[in-house]
């Protein structure tokens, strides 16, 4: 009996031993899943990430710098508070997933065996992720990018089509990813005054004084590293108005390798008359006075729809003293509903937050978008504390834009989204004060 007693507790304490030291999670069987899914998108060759995590040959050197990233909610890039709101695009870690990772580092990233069966990887598509385009602009000639220094961001005219364009998809591909930190593509209507002195295809740096006399008629997508391109569902388009331009905004950071950058737009048209029209519309506060070394400036904007409305996606835009966003609406019953908060808006990754079911809201619907400036020397990427800053386009000065994609019946008047209409404008009103970084 003293035998079998003693067998026990052998057996127990190797057990025990064993539960309290569990295997040392595997590339192949623990690592790589998470990497196809929530990282490979960004990091492989050709994006906009510095480095590839396609095998474990490319990531082992990065298991310690991959484990404080996704400690620190760093990576991969998403921003909104959990609790609030649920979202179609969410790439949020698990907390079980951020654990792994940190353990897989902590224990010498090792290799383990190739699975009989490894996860199937991401099938990524090569070129334009939009499928190939109807029809492409581009440049008309290379931008130089230098090495080294600080560029003014570019505006480069895109002349539209000479008919009326249903767009379901729209693409900006930058020539250099790794020197694009985003392009953003407005609408400049017939007969605009905005930017007028601008030649088709050719950059440049400044504001012609002319833009004074106009403005932009709205945001139709953007080119942020990590954010995939616009497509739209079947049966909703956008309508590009015979005679519109698109007029890129770009914004090169460069990274120690002069390039030469052509950066391109893809469109694919509507195989038919769509049954919604999308539009981009805003809530803005341009009216921002932020005082020097303020660490919690608050603004807010509101904007009541007028018609049943449709809500695709919303992105919070603001420069780097922007702190923190928040969304709400008011039902015309009274009731209230918290949509989204960003606690730790990173200007580095602008988000559209796309519901994960469209929100839909009757007439009357009051939205309330609140934006939280730090300009106190707390904040690490402020340019300057001792600074009044107010609204503008460079990212010294700041913004204060809600951007949303809504969607009416094709047939209904613009006009109407709006509870007090603007005067006859084609367009909505009003998506943009000048520009975005």
């Amino acid at each position: 009996m003293g035998c079998n007693f003693l067998l026990f507790v052998g057996v127990t304490l190797i057990v025990v031993k064993a539960a309290a030291n569990p295997a040392k999670p595997e590339f192949h069987r623990d690592v790589l899943p998470i990497l196809q899914a929530k990282c490979q998108s960004c990091h492989r060759p050709g994006e906009a990430a510095p480095f590839s995590l396609l095998s474990f040959k490319e990531a082992r050197p990065w298991a310690k710098a991959i484990k404080n990233a996704v400690a620190t909610s760093k990576m991969p890039p998403w921003s909104a508070d959990p609790t609030v709101g649920k979202w179609k695009n969410e790439r949020r870690l698990l907390p079980e997933e951020i654990k792994l990772l940190a353990a897989w580092a902590d224990s010498g990233a090792v290799e383990g065996k190739p699975l009989k069966k490894p996860a199937s990887p991401p099938a990524f598509t090569q070129g334009w992720q939009i499928g190939k385009p109807d029809s492409i602009l581009a440049m008309a000639e290379p931008y130089s990018v230098p090495a080294t220094g600080v560029i003014d961001y570019q505006w480069i005219l895109v002349p539209g089509f000479k008919e009326d364009k249903w767009i379901q998809a729209f693409e900006v591909r930058p020539g250099h990813r790794e020197v694009v930190h985003h392009v953003a593509a407005f609408l400049r209507r017939p007969g605009s005054k905005w930017l007028e002195d601008l030649k088709p295809g050719v950059p440049s740096p400044k504001l012609p004084k002319s833009s004074e006399a106009g403005n932009s008629d709205g945001i139709i997508a953007e080119y942020v590293p990590g954010i995939p391109p616009l497509v739209l569902p079947d049966g909703y388009a956008f309508k590009l108005t015979a005679g519109t331009d698109i007029m890129l905004q770009v914004h090169y950071t460069p990274n120690g390798k002069a390039v030469e950058d052509v950066s391109k737009v893809g469109i694919i048209f509507a195989r038919e008359r769509p049954r919604y029209r999308v539009l981009t519309t805003a809530a803005v506060s341009p009216t921002l006075r932020i005082p020097p070394n303020e660490a919690n400036y608050v603004t807010k904007a509101f904007l009541t729809f007028g018609t049943e409305v449709e809500v695709l996606g919303i992105n919070p835009h603001m420069h780097l003293r922007g702190k923190r966003a928040e969304v709400r609406v008011t039902y015309p019953d009274g009731r209230k509903e918290e949509l989204l908060l960003v606690p730790k808006y990173d200007f580095n990754w602008q988000i559209t937050y796309e519901p994960a079911v469209a929100w839909k809201w009757p007439a009357g619907t009051k939205l309330e978008a609140v934006a939280t400036f730090d300009n106190s020397a707390n904040n690490p990427a402020n340019p300057d504390p001792t600074k009044e800053v107010r609204w503008g386009d460079q990212t010294f000065d700041e913004m204060m834009a809600f951007y949303m994609h809504v969607a009416i019946p094709v047939d209904q008047e613009p006009r109407t989204l709006y509870q007090r209409a603007p005067a006859p404008n084609p367009y909505p009103k009003p998506a943009s004060m000048g520009g975005k970084e």
